[in-house]
Order: C-alpha cells, then structure tokens, then sequence
C-alpha cells in the first residue's frame, strides 16, 4: 500500500533483535541518543527483555515492533517460546528451545494453531511489560516462511491492531548486515545516494556494542560461522551514530519515518 503521492523519499531506519542482550540493548541507547533510528523490534523471549524496556520509555517517539520469534540461532545462547514448552511441543526441541533456522523449524511441521498462541502470548508479555506496540515483523522470517504461518502472523497482528512490516510500500533499501566493518558507512550513502526514485525505503540494521559479553553470545550462528558478528554489529552502531549520515539526511531533505507515523496515515 503506497501512503504518499508526492515525489519525496523517506527512510525506516530500524533496529532488530533488541532486547536480545545487554550489548544489544546498550547499542540501542547509544543510537536513540546520537544516531538515526526510527523503529525498534524487540525479542520479548530473551532475559534481557526488561532493559530494553527500561530504555525505550525514554524515547516514547520512536515506534517499537515485536520481533516475533521461532528460531534460536546462536549456538551457545539458545531461547524458547513464552507458552510452556509443552503447550508448543511442534516448535521446540527436546530442551524446551527453538530450533535454529526457519527451515529446522518448518523440517519439524509446527501446527499453525501452536504458532498462533506463541505470537499471541509473545505480544501479551510485550503489553504487559509496558510497551507501546505499533508494529511487528518476524526474525529470521520465521513466522512467515509458508502462506499458512504468514496467515497466522497477519491475523494476530491485525487482531491486535498492530502495523505488519512491509504493508506500507516500503521497499528494501541498502542492505549492510552483509558488509565488512570498514565499508558499512560508505555502502549505506553510496546506495541512498543512489536512490533517485521516490518512495519508503527500509534499512535494517543489527546494532551491539563489541563486549565480552556480544563476542560469547554471537558466536556459531548458522548464518555464517566465519563472520565475526560482534565486530559487524558494532560497526553498525557506528554508522546509525556517524556524523556523515545524519549530514547526508539533512541535506538530501531525506524524511525519517517511524511504523506509528505510517498508522496515523494509512
């Protein structure tokens, strides 16, 4: 659904996967305070789940998703549903966890109906504990991975009145997760330098702070074992806070967007 009818061209900058971890969570503070970020997903599986709360009831502007969650991916840092595992045995492994990957969780036939009430209570505990929700998204995917589970996923978040990522004709802008460290800032300008066409783009960033902590957790993701991933997502943090980027904002007239806004106009 397109929103706007003029020729301007607008940005999501958004943060997943906070709420994840302590270093998560600290990067998030640090790029509320002097980056660009206009929508937070967070995980509410995670213990760390309180400080992200705790911090974004500091910065009521920004729009705050559920980053709905059916995978553990991190090898020595693993989490599972908020129902007892029992109540979900489709979508767990023998530890009451998730599984690691969207396709480990679709190998193992998670009935729909169990899907749905872990989206459900997922977004009962994210109320609960104070956040003013106006959007979800799903990490890794996972909950949209078939047409059935993107039914489920759609129908809980309209249910529940929320936006769904990806409903307000936002596009993907440049993707930089994939990116070395040290180019991750010029990859951003260089491809929004090359944005001519009109429209909503959607940047999605994974920022943490490079700790002992984020070196331990973000190890042995599937994803890719070689990547040294607290060292990507903390050049992240680095480039949301450069000074160059919010000077390039500036002086393109780039307008930033949050999902709350997006609701207002749809």
């Amino acid at each position: 659904m397109n929103l706007f009818n003029d020729r301007a061209v607008r940005y999501i900058f958004r943060c997943d996967d906070i709420g994840m971890c302590h270093a998560s969570n600290m990067a998030l503070e640090r790029v509320l305070k002097h980056g660009v970020v206009t929508a937070v997903s967070v995980m509410v599986i995670s213990p760390w789940l309180d400080e992200a709360v705790s911090i974004l009831q500091n910065y009521p502007q920004v729009s705050v998703g559920l980053h709905t969650a059916l995978t553990a991916e991190w090898a020595t840092y693993r989490w599972g549903p908020v129902l007892p595992p029992g109540e979900v045995p489709s979508l767990v492994d023998e530890w009451g966890k998730f599984r690691p990957t969207p396709e480990a969780v679709l190998a193992h036939r998670p009935d729909p109906d169990q899907v749905e009430r872990e989206l459900q209570a997922q977004l009962d505990l994210a109320m609960r504990k104070g956040l003013r929700l106006s959007y979800m998204d799903s990490h890794m995917g996972a909950v949209t991975y078939t047409p059935e589970l993107r039914q489920r996923f759609q129908r809980v978040g309209l249910d529940y009145g929320l936006g769904l990522s990806e409903w307000f004709g936002e596009v993907p802008g440049p993707e930089i997760w994939k990116v070395p460290p040290e180019r991750k800032l010029d990859t951003l300008l260089d491809g929004m330098a090359k944005t001519s066409t009109p429209g909503l783009y959607l940047v999605v960033c994974h920022p943490s702070v490079k700790s002992p902590e984020a070196c331990a957790v973000l190890r042995g993701g599937n994803a890719d074992d070689a990547v040294d991933q607290a060292t990507y997502r903390h050049a992240e943090m680095e480039m949301l806070c450069h000074p160059r980027l919010a000077r390039f904002i500036a002086e393109r007239g780039i307008e930033l967007l949050g999902y709350a806004t997006l609701r207002q106009r749809k």
